[in-house]
C-alpha cells in the first residue's frame, strides 16, 4: 500500500475514529494493486455520525450568513491551497488524468465560495392578508440534518456541491462517499477543522452497502441527497425511514443531435469531450449521437479519426483517457458493444478491452446503431459512443426522449427553427446547443423523468436544503 494515502478514518464529531475489521480494499485502476484499506462501517458508526450532526445542529442553524459564509470561503482557499496532493488522491484512486482531478478541484473551491456568496441572500417575503392588522412573513429556515451518499466518478466535485450548499444554509451533514474513491474525501475533511468549521457540523463515514443503506435508512436525518445509479435511486427511496425531502441525481444516457445544418467540425469536438472526458463516466456523458443522413458520413470519419488518436495511459501521465474506474464497467462496454454489433451495428475503432494490469477499455465508436439496441438505451458509463443516422424532426425528437432519462442533451445545429423546435421538444433538465457543457454553477441543475429530482447548482441548489415557514401575525385589533 502507498505510504502517501492519508489515514482512512470516519471523522465524527470533529474526532478521527480509528478503523476497525472488517475492511475494503482501494484499487488503483490502473494498475490493479492495493493503495489503501477503508473501514467498512456499519450501522453503529452511521448511528453515531447521525447523532453527531444532530447535537451540531443545535448550533449551527442559528450561526449567522454571514459568518457561515466566511467559514466557506475560507474553506475554499484551503482547499486552493491543497489542489495538487487533492487531486492526485483523485486520479490514484478514479483514475482520470491528473489534469482532469486538478479541474474538478478547482471547481470544488469554487462551489465553496459560490455558496458562501449565496448563504447571504437567502430573502424573504412579506404576504398580504385581507384581515386589517395581520401580517403574514414567509421565512426560510435550514431543514436539518443531511444524509449525502456520493459515488466515485467526480469523487470530490459531487461530495463539495452537497456539503457547500447544506452548509451555507444552516445544516449540518454525515456524508458517505465511495469505497472505490475514499482517500480525497478523507482529506478534504481534514480541512474543516482548520476553516474554522465546528466539530459535528460535517461528518465522514467510509464503508461500501451497510454504511450506506444504514444512512439512507436513518431515521435521524430530515433529507437526503445521493447521486448514483437510477436502480440505486429508486431502492434507496423505497427504503427511506420516513417522508423526507429527497434529492436525487441519477443516471443519464445522453443524447446528442446533429442536424443537417450543423457545424460537423464543432459537433465531433464537442462529442469528443462530452463522450470520452473522464473516459465516459459523468452522468451527462454523451452515450448515443444522431446523425442527419446528409451529414453521417462525415461525422462518422471525422469521429472516429479522432477517437483513434487518444491517448490512453494512467492518469498521472495525465493523457486524454485513463483507466475505467472499476471491472463492472469494462464488462459494461463490453457487454452493450457486442449487443450493438449483433443489432447490426458496426465498430470503427476500439471496441475491446485493453490487454493491460488494471481496468481499462479502448475509447470505442459504434455506428450504424440500432435505435433499441441497448447501447442507445441504456447508459453505458463508459468511453463508447453509438451513432444512428435519422431523416426527419419528429423522428430524432422520438430517439432522444424515447428512454427513461432525462438528464441532459447535446444539440447541434445553425439553423434556428431546429435549434429552437428540437431543444423545446427535449425532455431533460439540461440542453446545451452547440456546445458540450451542459451545466454552470449558477444555473439550476437536474433531471427529469428516471434521471432524478431535485437540483444542485444555482439558487435552487440552496433552496434544496431550506423549507419555508409561514409565519402569520396579528398585531392590531
Amino acid at each position: 500500500m502507498s505510504a502517501t494515502m492519508p489515514v482512512p478514518r470516519n471523522l465524527i464529531a470533529g474526532e478521527w475514529v480509528e478503523p476497525a475489521p472488517p475492511t475494503i480494499d482501494v484499487l488503483d485502476p490502473a494498475t490493479g494493486e492495493v493503495v489503501t484499506r477503508i473501514p467498512d462501517t456499519p450501522a453503529d458508526g452511521v448511528d453515531a455520525a447521525v447523532a453527531a450532526a444532530r447535537r451540531a445542529f443545535v448550533y449551527w442553524g442559528e450561526v449567522s450568513e454571514f459568518e457561515r459564509a466566511k467559514l466557506l470561503h475560507r474553506l475554499a482557499d484551503l482547499v486552493r491551497g491543497d489542489l495538487d496532493e487533492l487531486s492526485r488522491l483523485i486520479t490514484v484512486e478514479m483514475g482520470k488524468p491528473i489534469g482532469e482531478s486538478r479541474g474538478e478541484t478547482a471547481k470544488l473551491a469554487d462551489a465553496f465560495d459560490y455558496y458562501a456568496e449565496e448563504a447571504v441572500r437567502v430573502y424573504g417575503e412579506t404576504i398580504p392578508n385581507e384581515a386589517a392588522g395581520v401580517t403574514s412573513i414567509i421565512r426560510y429556515e435550514p431543514v436539518g440534518v443531511v444524509g449525502a451518499i456520493t459515488p466515485w466518478n467526480y469523487p470530490l466535485e459531487l461530495i463539495g456541491w452537497k456539503v457547500a450548499a447544506a452548509l451555507a444554509a444552516g445544516c449540518t451533514i454525515v456524508v458517505k462517499p465511495s469505497e472505490y474513491v475514499p482517500s480525497s474525501a478523507v482529506r478534504l475533511f481534514a480541512l474543516l477543522e482548520p476553516a474554522g468549521i465546528p466539530p459535528g457540523v460535517a461528518n465522514l463515514v467510509l464503508g461500501a452497502d451497510v454504511a450506506g443503506r444504514a444512512l439512507a435508512e436513518h431515521p435521524g436525518i430530515d433529507k437526503l441527497a445521493f447521486t448514483g445509479s437510477t436502480d440505486t435511486g429508486a431502492a434507496i427511496t423505497r427504503s427511506l425511514a420516513k417522508a423526507l425531502p429527497t434529492s436525487m441525481e441519477l443516471g443519464g444516457s445522453c443524447p446528442l443531435i446533429v442536424t443537417a445544418s450543423a457545424d460537423v467540425d464543432a459537433a465531433v469536438a464537442g462529442c469528443l469531450r462530452r463522450g470520452f472526458r473522464n473516459a465516459g463516466q459523468i452522468c451527462i456523458a454523451i452515450n448515443r449521437v444522431y446523425v442527419h443522413s446528409s451529414v453521417h458520413r462525415e461525422f462518422v470519419d471525422k469521429l472516429t479519426e479522432a477517437v483513434s488518436k487518444l491517448s490512453v495511459a494512467p492518469g498521472l501521465d495525465d493523457p486524454d483517457v485513463g483507466p475505467v474506474t472499476n471491472r463492472d464497467i469494462v464488462e459494461r462496454c463490453s457487454e452493450h458493444v457486442a449487443a450493438a454489433v449483433r443489432d447490426g451495428g458496426m465498430v470503427t475503432t476500439g471496441g475491446a478491452p485493453l490487454d493491460r494490469p488494471g481496468t481499462w477499455f479502448a475509447p470505442t465508436v459504434v455506428d450504424h446503431v440500432p435505435a433499441d439496441s441497448v447501447l442507445a438505451t441504456v447508459e453505458t458509463f463508459g468511453p463508447v459512443v453509438g451513432v444512428t443516422p435519422y431523416e426527419t424532426t419528429e423522428e430524432v425528437v422520438a430517439f432522444a426522449n424515447g428512454t427513461d432519462a432525462g438528464l441532459a442533451a447535446y444539440l447541434y445545429a445553425l439553423d434556428l427553427n431546429e435549434v429552437f423546435t428540437i431543444g423545446h421538444a427535449l425532455e431533460f433538465g439540461n440542453v446545451a446547443v452547440n456546445n458540450p457543457d451542459a451545466g454552470i454553477m449558477n444555473a439550476p441543475y437536474g433531471g427529469r423523468k428516471g434521471s432524478g429530482h431535485g437540483y444542485e447548482h444555482g439558487r435552487e441548489g440552496l433552496r434544496g436544503y431550506l423549507v419555508a415557514k409561514h409565519l402569520r401575525i396579528k398585531y392590531s385589533r
